[in-house]
């Protein structure tokens, strides 16, 4: 029963860490790289499409993604959609071919996307915590139904407590390594 609790609350804090890697994925470094432009959805059909499945979307080189529609007509769609996004990407097309090139990343804009990150992993370590919060309540009210004993209690406590810590110190990693990509030029 605390091991199942325990497994619960850490496949969620799991999951909590996951979104945390797709976030980061969004904020942008100075390389190229197709993830960036996840988020990027194109009208198709009469639907908003991602990205990924009306075009192929490849790294040209280290600063520039190419992006090939499979529709020769989706071309300015695709154009439309990456310039309203919020990336900040000026898209160019020759022929069939779009072009997306990466600016350079000021010192301004380096601070704003590592506060950005820490502000997202923030967010996953509040859900971890809350992910805690509600096993502990499981567990109390295990208890209090005389399912379990109070040693019980406190042993399932502190597996979720381990569970709870290894999780904040992986996205501490990820912000790690997220900061240093971003300061690095």
């Amino acid at each position: 029963m605390i091991n199942e609790i325990r497994d619960d609350a850490l496949e969620r804090m799991k999951k909590s860490a996951e979104a945390l890697v797709n976030a980061f994925a969004k904020i942008r470094t100075g390389r190229a790289h197709p993830s960036i432009l996840d988020g990027v959805t194109v009208p198709y059909y009469g639907a908003d499409t991602p990205l990924s499945q009306v075009a192929n979307v490849n790294v040209e080189d280290a600063r520039t993604l190419s992006i090939i529609p499979w529709e020769k007509s989706m071309v300015p769609e695709i154009e439309k959609a990456i310039m309203t996004s919020d990336l900040g990407l000026n898209p160019s097309t020759a022929g069939e071919v779009i072009r997306v090139p990466m600016p350079m990343l000021t010192e301004e804009t380096r601070k704003n996307f590592i506060k950005q990150a820490r502000k997202e992993a923030e967010g996953a370590r509040i859900a971890v915590r809350n992910i805690r919060r509600d096993a502990n309540g499981d567990l109390k009210e295990l208890e209090k139904e005389k399912e379990i004993s109070e040693d019980d209690l406190r042993r399932g406590e502190e597996l979720v407590q381990k569970a709870t810590d290894q999780m904040v110190a992986e996205i501490d990693k990820l912000l790690a390594k997220k900061e240093d990509d971003l300061m690095e030029i």
